[in-house]
């Protein structure tokens, strides 16, 4: 008996002896440090040093759930590849955020918070939103030592993102809101035409589009749209309109821009001829559901993005709330076709240049080695894999990667998606001493053409000569650079 009373003795002081210490780790652990986030919707919002920080902007599907008393939108983000990533760092505590859910870049930046990963359009939003803030800098060496291998990715989505980051990379390439043809198999099948296929010409879509522009008693069909902004700014042709100077940051007064050479002319040809065909005119490509138009698919044929094909497919994650019901009538005009973009000349397999969002990983990030990590993960064919299988084309083309699109997806099984990851895409060339400035192409057809009734040729000298220089001007008298 007293052999047990000292053994229950020693366990008693040996547990009060090692409860010390882990009373003084605890007290040595502060709680983490939280900078609250004001906002225009005076919702909570706050971002703590023990969390690793992504903030998405520009990929509407991201905003298409929003919570309604604390306006987050995180739903969409964590079922495409949020919770994936969080299985894959259980270590990490990964807070996200989309832009305007509840908060926005200059909210952040007037906080003193700082994105550790922001994905964004490289394309127009580097000049515009991330350089002024100051959130992004060269990673090439922190690449390479993070083993984040760019050859291995979509060699267009990388120049784009090089193209825009003053002769270093600013950004990797994460996924492509690709631009493919949908087409409404009900139209083809009621005229009696042969539905599209990768490979299929300019030439070959106007002369389908001319007898799809047809009548079936007070019905009208249009036969093909393709929104012409996107058509000059995801150049197919890899045309550039700025020409090289001798810096990588040109002053506004040495910006030197090109659009009226005959290689222009005839891109812009290609497309105007479309615009010409009696009794198609141009409304919108969402017409192909319900757009403009007064009925639901009375449209052949449009070129639209990958989260549209999802939407159009029924997939809720993609719909914004409370259009389900909408989206469902709608549906039931239309027997939903996917082909790849119509390309400029037979025997070519070039698609637009790729619709790319990317990783930006800030200079001043607290936790960049992480943020490396997961960007790298990200970029890995598990996560790859995980971004094509729920709609999104990947910028890793392994055989897995390809065969999981839309597997994640149960309205796509019944749509062939094979053309998503048919071709390449087109690659931006030429870049080297240009200086980004968003142009005003839309001047070119919607303003010279669609409006005033100008050819080709005139818009596009308007637009070199008046409306680009014009534009220009007017932003750096602004304080803007791009």
């Amino acid at each position: 008996m007293k052999k047990s009373r000292g053994f229950a003795l020693l366990a008693l002081a040996l547990a009060v002896t090692t409860a010390v210490p882990a009373a003084a780790s605890a007290t040595s652990s502060p709680p983490a440090a939280c900078k609250d986030v004001p906002n225009q919707y005076d919702v909570p919002f706050s971002v703590c040093d023990d969390e690793l920080f992504i903030f998405a902007a520009n990929y509407k599907p991201f905003e298409s759930t929003v919570t309604e008393d604390t306006r987050e939108g995180t739903r969409v983000f964590d079922e495409v590849i949020g919770n994936k990533l969080r299985a894959a760092f259980p270590d990490v505590k990964i807070k996200y955020a989309t832009w305007d859910l509840p908060v926005r870049y200059d909210e952040l930046k007037n906080a003193g918070v700082v994105p550790d990963i922001i994905i964004e359009d490289p394309k127009n939003r580097i000049d515009r939103d991330l350089e002024p803030m100051g959130w992004v800098g060269d990673l090439t060496p922190d690449l390479e030592q993070a083993g984040i291998d760019l050859n291995t990715l979509n060699t267009s989505a990388v120049e784009l993102t090089r193209s825009r980051s003053d002769g270093g990379i600013y950004g990797v390439p994460l996924f492509i809101d690709e631009h493919v043809l949908l087409y409404n198999k009900k139209i083809f099948d009621k005229f009696k035409v042969k539905h599209p296929k990768p490979g299929m010409t300019y030439d070959d879509a106007y002369k389908k589009a001319k007898r799809l522009t047809a009548d079936d008693g007070l019905d009208h069909y249009k036969g093909y749209m393709q929104h012409p902004d996107q058509y000059l700014d995801f150049n197919q042709a890899g045309l550039y309109p700025f020409q090289p100077t001798t810096s990588e940051e040109p002053a506004p007064e040495d910006v030197k821009v090109d659009i009226s050479s005959d290689a222009w002319k005839t891109y812009v040809d290609n497309l105007y001829r479309f615009l010409e065909i009696p009794r198609n005119d141009f409304t919108t490509v969402t017409d192909f559901f319900k757009g403009d138009m007064s009925q639901p698919g009375h449209l052949a044929m449009a070129v639209d993005t990958l989260s549209r094909l999802n939407m159009y497919a029924g997939s809720e994650l993609f719909i914004e709330d409370g259009d389900e019901d909408s989206f469902a009538e709608h549906a039931k005009s239309v027997d939903i076709g996917v082909s790849a973009v119509p390309v400029l000349k037979k025997g070519s397999t070039t698609t637009y240049q790729p619709n790319t969002r990317a990783a930006f990983i800030p200079p001043s990030s607290p936790k960049k080695d992480q943020a490396l990590q997961i960007v790298k993960w990200l970029v890995s064919e598990e996560g790859q894999t995980e971004l094509s299988s729920h709609g999104l084309k990947a910028v890793l083309q392994t055989d897995e990667v390809v065969r999981s699109f839309g597997t994640a997806i149960p309205e796509l099984a019944g749509i062939d998606t094979s053309a998503v990851y048919w071709g390449e895409n087109a690659t931006i060339s030429n870049y080297e001493n240009t200086e980004y400035w968003d142009l005003p192409l839309w001047s070119v057809y919607r303003q010279h053409i669609l409006r005033d009734g100008g050819t080709p040729e005139q818009a596009l000298s308007l637009s070199q000569q008046q409306d680009i220089p014009n534009y220009i001007k007017a932003q750096a008298e602004a304080g803007k650079d791009w």
